[in-house]
């Protein structure tokens, strides 16, 4: 690909540069170009016929979004963001009081509030399985878990958003796959940086955001159910996912279908499908390489600036880079960065509640500089010497 045509692309760069890409990344111009022109329809027609106007462009919507994880069409419903998903999803997932939930350490805070707060309306106990000396989801210690029976649900994230760890999301769906266990992968910082197939990850549920790596607009959020996953009903029904059959009865749809909600920014889910068309463009295995070349250049040129420290672990790393530099809050690194024009992020130890440093009290706050294949070694290079001078 054309780094320079990309830029092109995305007038954002103009600038600035952009390390927050695991927050909201960029939009290109062709997203904000198609969320644009359905406002502009919306306040000529009204918003319903808006909608029934643009049937082919939501059609597209569902067929890139399926098409940018392997997914069949019909797998695949739409929220306003991944933390809503991934509720919809586990609300979903038929648990029976004594049961085990499986998780992993470095859990999203939204999605460990979420398990703790199912654990208490199912009767079940959620069990953090630990790393292993790498710091991944330990693999031998999940299989004896899942070995020794009772386990309704593995939840586990496919990279967290504090540090650049990957978790071995295909291994685990082959343990869940022969245990015979539900498995939900949270996978909002993977899809659009790295290639996802949910058929090869072997993941029953599949959550994920629009605004980060994919470039879609915020307030988008997608979910993949596998045809045929075993699911009860969602703690959340409508009828949209349901259907009205009597006074006193109704039917929830089968499948994904039925996991759905009725309202939606029609504009913005348009932006998703033109994002992930943007992105299939691009093509998942170059924005890997790309992306893991630049975050690896990054890592490596801050390891070497005196008094920095880089806290990624694990045995492959996405493109977020987390580091800290002694004697300075990071809190305040973020903000002289911004003043010189480079937009990073600040990762908090409440982010990290079940890892082994915040179980010791030790999980430190640090700077998240998250690169995508449109940022340059040039920008890169005036960030390490923006934090050797802060250093």
């Amino acid at each position: 690909m054309d780094v320079a045509e990309l830029r092109e692309d995305t007038p954002g760069c103009a600038g600035v540069v952009f390390l927050d890409n695991a927050g909201a990344s960029l939009v290109p111009r062709q997203v904000h170009r198609a969320v644009v022109e359905h406002l502009e329809l919306e306040m000529r027609v009204g918003g319903y016929e808006a909608q029934d106007l643009a049937e082919g462009a939501l059609t597209q919507t569902t067929e890139q979004v399926a098409g940018l994880i392997g997914a069949a069409p019909g797998e695949v419903v739409f929220f306003e963001g991944a933390s809503q998903a991934w509720s919809q999803a586990l609300g979903a997932v038929e648990l029976v009081p004594g049961q085990r939930v499986l998780t992993t350490t470095s859990e999203y805070a939204s999605n460990g509030v979420g398990l703790l707060r199912v654990a208490r309306l199912r009767g079940v106990r959620v069990q953090v399985v630990p790393d292993d000396a790498e710091g991944v989801l330990d693999l031998g210690v999940l299989e004896a878990e899942l070995a020794r029976g009772d386990v309704g649900l593995v939840a586990i994230n496919h990279m967290p958003t504090h540090s650049g760890l990957v978790n071995p999301a295909e291994a685990v769906g082959v343990l869940c796959r022969r245990f015979g266990v539900t498995y939900l992968l949270d996978a909002c910082q993977s899809v659009g940086q790295w290639e996802v197939d949910v058929e090869r990850i072997g993941c029953d549920l599949l959550s994920a955001t629009g605004r980060k790596f994919v470039r879609a607009p915020r307030g988008t959020g997608f979910l993949y159910v596998r045809s045929g996953a075993r699911l009860g009903e969602p703690l959340l029904v409508n009828h949209i996912g349901g259907e009205w059959s009597g006074a006193q009865e109704y039917r929830v749809l089968p499948g994904a279908a039925g996991l759905a909600s009725f309202e939606h920014a029609v504009a913005a889910q348009i932006g998703l499908g033109v994002a992930a068309r943007y992105a299939r463009w691009v093509g998942m295995v170059w924005a890997r390489e790309r992306i893991g070349e630049l975050s690896g250049l990054l890592r490596r040129e801050l390891g070497q600036v005196a008094g920095v420290r880089v806290h990624d672990r694990g045995r492959e790393l996405s493109g977020i880079v987390t580091f800290s530099l002694a004697g300075r809050e990071s809190a305040w690194v973020v903000k002289a960065l911004r003043e010189q024009g480079v937009r990073t992020s600040l990762s908090r130890p409440s982010d990290q509640v079940w890892t082994q440093e915040a179980a010791q009290g030790s999980a430190p706050a640090v700077v998240r500089a998250s690169v995508h294949y449109y940022n340059t070694e040039t920008e890169l290079e005036r960030v390490v010497e923006l934090v050797r001078a802060l250093a």
